[in-house]
């Protein structure tokens, strides 16, 4: 075992010493597009015999969700390939230029990252977009998906080392580690900071705690998306009511999707049931403090000091009644994972003060907190969301997917 991930580590070392220009990466990504549409059947028939391996092993249903990939999320696949070849190559811009006293030019030039090794759960979309993202960006990638997904990802990752043999680049830019094996993920972790240079998990909670724990690389990600929705005294109602919905239910299972709601007192009597209603309409499970509790004529759950910190991830969300945007403000950045954070009012300088005091990757006005996405940013897609404090932080894209170093020019300059 050791000596088959050592040898990816190396391959993909050396693929990235020979760097790529623009024109030959976007034939690249137009030769894979037209590979997928070209396999589509053969690929859609090998995601059918991993759902029903997942079925076999009993899998959780939103496990086999996230897995399935029918004609209407390999459209979304495509798409993403097409957005990313569209945009500007991220490698080799000056980000910044200087003239020192003494004569000196210096350049902050974009560099690409490495190698990047992903270790992801169930969505096969994540392989596509990974494998375009760190390509585009000039990056080698080692994926090691989940076995529930492994006869997709593996005829994902042929089209794209096919892509790129047939326009003379490296195969080794992309590679799939095919073995089911779990120790792989623990040895690429803890022994391979030599041929890996950044982590990125993709996954539960225990995967990427797991990954925080043993990995000995620089780690990309976060651990949860606990996100907030604070509805102010001066929202909408109308916009409370439909943006709430969206961000709790358009999507249980993302890491974008709302768990906590937040109630100015002011408008908690008039607001709550309104709001609240429109989600138990649509089944969700309303979990509140004594206020809600006291002013929703709805069915609620008493909410534990355990629900503030709680990612749920499927149609149950907890609400609270809190003094003032102030108030909103310290309860996220306590009970917060530095994820998306949302406040609902009309008072800009309200939003201005929520928009910079929380500690949040994301903070928005406004807005449905299930926008926190690379895609939706403009990104073209994403390689995951950090919550670093670090950067990159928020969704990873191709810009995010680099690094940087100085070009410094003299004519003969020695230091005194």
């Amino acid at each position: 075992m050791s000596k088959y991930i050592r040898q990816i580590g190396k391959k993909a070392k050396k693929a990235i010493e020979k760097k790529i220009n623009s024109n030959i990466k976007n034939k690249v990504l137009k030769t894979f597009l037209f590979l997928l549409e070209k396999n589509k059947e053969k690929i859609l028939l090998q995601n059918k015999k991993d759902i029903r391996f997942s079925k076999s092993r009993k899998l959780k249903p939103n496990l086999i969700d996230r897995l399935v990939l029918n004609s209407k999320k390999f459209e979304v696949i495509k798409k993403s390939v097409r957005d990313i070849i569209k945009l500007e190559d991220p490698i080799d811009k000056v980000l910044e230029k200087w003239k020192r006293p003494n004569g000196l030019n210096i350049k902050k030039v974009s560099i690409p990252m490495g190698v990047i090794g992903i270790i992801y759960e169930s969505r096969p979309n994540v392989t596509s977009d990974i494998s375009t993202l760190c390509f585009k960006s000039g990056n080698a990638v080692i994926l090691r998906g989940g076995s529930e997904a492994l006869n997709t990802n593996n005829i994902l990752v042929s089209l794209f080392r096919k892509a790129l043999k047939k326009n003379n680049v490296d195969q080794n830019f992309v590679q799939f580690i095919n073995n089911r094996n779990r120790k792989i993920v623990d040895f690429m972790l803890s022994k391979m900071a030599n041929q890996i240079d950044v982590i990125v998990p993709r996954g539960g909670k225990s995967l990427i705690k797991r990954v925080h724990s043993i990995s000995k690389i620089p780690v990309i990600g976060h651990l949860e998306g606990i996100c907030h929705t604070y509805i102010d005294k001066d929202a909408d109602l109308k916009m409370a009511k439909k943006v709430l919905h969206n961000a709790k239910l358009r999507n249980t299972s993302i890491c974008g999707a709302t768990e906590t709601v937040l109630f100015h007192r002011k408008i908690v009597k008039k607001f709550c049931n309104i709001v609240l209603k429109n989600l138990q309409e649509s089944n969700c499970k309303i979990i509140g403090d004594s206020q809600i509790r006291k002013f929703f004529k709805g069915k609620v759950f008493t909410a534990k000091n355990k629900d503030w910190s709680t990612e749920y991830l499927s149609a149950t969300i907890s609400a609270k009644c809190v003094k003032s945007c102030e108030e909103a403000i310290k309860h996220i950045n306590k009970y917060g994972t530095m994820h998306t954070e949302s406040i609902i009012t009309k008072n800009k300088k309200t939003a201005k003060k929520f928009l910079k005091d929380i500690n949040s990757s994301i903070v928005m006005h406004n807005t449905s907190t299930q926008f926190a996405d690379g895609g939706e940013f403009g990104f073209g897609g994403e390689i995951g969301i950090s919550t670093n404090n670090l950067p990159p932080r928020g969704p990873v894209g191709l810009k995010q997917l680099v690094s940087y170093k100085y070009e410094v020019f003299g004519r003969g300059h020695t230091r005194k």
